[in-house]
């Protein structure tokens, strides 16, 4: 796919379906006879089914650009090797040959799925990228969702599990233990991309960048030059997208988001939204939003659903002590906030 460059000099205001990322006076006037007017650049690609962007300010034009191109260049090789939507990817043949026999894959896709394992044993199986089976009974696979009987859901189940994933590290193969699995990474691609870029930007000589998968994973390389503080990002009230959650400055952090608002269906006066409970079947209830703030953007991604899953409670008593968690609950009277 072509990359589609967007360059701009001037202040921006960028408002994406979960956070807004708001840059107050990029615009730096020099001072003295020595000081320069730091390069403002923006670059937007598109992968994975959402955009990227690069927003980053330096000294030289030319390395800025070279250093965008490798980082873009990163982000299609990873729709290649991730997506279940390309019939030629790593994993969409993972996905088609694997419940017929083992299937030896690449180290970096054995890794990641690994990882996913152990992030779904750490989840008490709410993080799981066999879930599929299950979007597409409620709807959510490439639509806004719609009910699903209590018997297509039973279905659906026989086919969802993390443990159904039989990974041999000896080899670097894959064997689905039931027919029906299929793995979908759509949950945990957006930050491993992320995370891949901002090591490809700070290895290129970048020191000041935002890095944004569709404004729902974001991480900000050191400062903008006018607020030493970081990037400042703007947590949505997830009941009135024009009102504002929370605020938070990253720098050298990344944060992502997940809300029931991003794809939900009204039925009998209840809302459902597209966050599944892996373990019922059943969308999950009691939260409208989480943010999490971590120094990865893979963590970030991955563990916005377990909490918005499991609750307060559960995220209070289990999440790590780098992380900072912002939660909406759907409780009348009760204020979104962020965890002690």
């Amino acid at each position: 796919m072509a990359l589609q460059d967007e360059f701009t000099r001037a202040a921006v205001r960028k408002r994406g379906p979960i956070v807004s990322v708001v840059l107050i006076g990029c615009a730096v006037l020099a001072t003295a006879k020595t000081s320069a007017t730091p390069i403002h650049l923006e670059r937007v690609t598109e992968a994975m089914g959402t955009t990227f962007t690069i927003e980053m300010y330096g000294a030289d034009r030319t390395s800025m650009d070279s250093a965008a191109n490798d980082a873009f260049a990163e982000v299609h090789r990873l729709d290649l090797l991730l997506s279940n939507y390309i019939p030629n990817g790593e994993l969409s043949i993972l996905n088609q040959r694997a419940a017929e026999a083992p299937v030896k894959i690449s180290s970096e896709l054995f890794d990641l799925l690994k990882v996913c394992m152990d992030y779904s044993r750490q989840s008490e199986g709410t993080f799981d990228i066999t879930v599929g089976p299950l979007m597409k009974v409620w709807g959510f696979y490439k639509d806004s969702g719609h009910l699903a009987s209590p018997y297509r859901v039973r279905s659906a189940m026989q086919d969802v599990g993390w443990r159904n994933v039989s990974l041999d590290p000896a080899t670097l193969s894959v064997r689905f233990r039931t027919r029906g699995v299929n793995l979908d990474l759509g949950g945990v691609g957006k930050g491993y991309a992320v995370d891949r870029m901002v090591q490809i930007l700070k290895r290129d000589g970048i020191r000041s960048a935002l890095v944004s998968a569709g404004g729902s994973s974001i991480y900000g390389i050191g400062a903008p030059p006018d607020d030493p503080n970081g990037w400042s990002i703007r947590i949505r009230d997830p009941r009135n997208e024009e009102n504002t959650a929370g605020h938070v400055d990253l720098k050298d952090a990344s944060i992502s988001t997940s809300g029931g608002y991003e794809k939900f269906f009204w039925a009998d006066g209840k809302l459902y939204s597209h966050i599944m409970d892996p373990r019922t079947g059943f969308p999950a209830e009691g939260m409208l939003s989480v943010s999490i703030v971590a120094p990865q953007t893979l963590d970030s991604e991955i563990w916005a659903k377990p909490y918005y899953i499991l609750g307060r409670a559960w995220t209070e008593q289990h999440k790590a002590k780098q992380f900072r968690v912002f939660l909406c609950e759907n409780k009348a009277g009760v204020n979104c906030s962020w965890l002690p």
